[in-house]
């Protein structure tokens, strides 16, 4: 896909890997839908980009809540008149063994992680079917295929979008609609320290980080360019 003047709605954009994203995409030209629970934030960012002639907009909503998903997929097309590019990136992560999981925890990063996404490929899959194509790009993780102690609730949620995007991958074929995954490995984030559950665990089990966010916003701006069923940092 070519991105310059594409409409790119991009989750959890006001930090992160989600904020080198939207500078990333916002190089290339890319008119952009910036979606964070932060406010302040998101209009600070929207401001700043508007600064250097880029068409963004500002558009705060809890992604665990379908409604507000679909308000904002909905807010895009109403804006922009088109919705070509998804990037679901927004993500919790939750530290805790299966033996003594918190089960509410659990079910948080479910809302987030897997119904989130789910929520906002339902919204955007018929704004996409009607203008006769798009990309929908999800960003998963390399836990996702790995059995690490205390990260097992996180991976089964990265699991679970896998097997989501594969199958959508191969039923959206049709529509011109294509389906990548993402898998970032350990990124120079605050996602660790944001992470639910046990705190001495979360020590326990960091690691020095590998990837800085800019380098995984450039793969993932390589995924919309060269369109890989799958995307990994190597």
């Amino acid at each position: 896909m070519e991105i310059r003047d594409k409409v790119v709605l991009i989750t959890g954009a006001s930090a992160g890997i989600g904020l080198a994203t939207v500078r990333s995409f916002a190089t290339a030209g890319a008119k952009l839908a910036l979606v964070a629970r932060s406010a302040d934030a998101l209009n600070h960012l929207a401001k700043e980009l508007q600064s250097q002639g880029i068409d963004a907009v500002a558009m705060p909503a809890d992604v665990s809540d379908p409604k507000q998903v679909e308000r904002v997929i909905e807010e895009t097309f109403r804006r922009f008149g088109r919705l070509d590019v998804v990037i679901n990136n927004v993500g919790q992560a939750v530290v805790g063994k299966v033996a003594d999981l918190n089960p509410d925890d659990f079910r948080k990063i479910l809302d987030l992680n897997v119904l989130g996404p789910l929520a906002a490929m339902q919204s955007a899959i018929p704004v996409m079917r009607g203008q006769g194509g798009g990309l929908i790009i999800n960003i998963s993780s390399v836990v996702s295929k790995m059995h690490i102690a205390g990260l097992g609730a996180y991976a089964a949620t990265k699991a679970a979008l896998n097997m989501i995007s594969d199958t959508a991958r191969d039923e959206l074929a049709s529509d011109q609609i294509r389906v990548i995954t993402v898998y970032p490995r350990s990124t120079a984030t605050d996602f660790g320290k944001n992470a639910l559950g046990a705190r001495e665990q979360q020590r326990q089990g960091s690691s020095s980080p590998i990837d800085t966010p800019e380098m995984v916003a450039e793969k993932i701006l390589a995924a919309a360019l060269h369109e890989p069923d799958e995307q990994y940092m190597d």
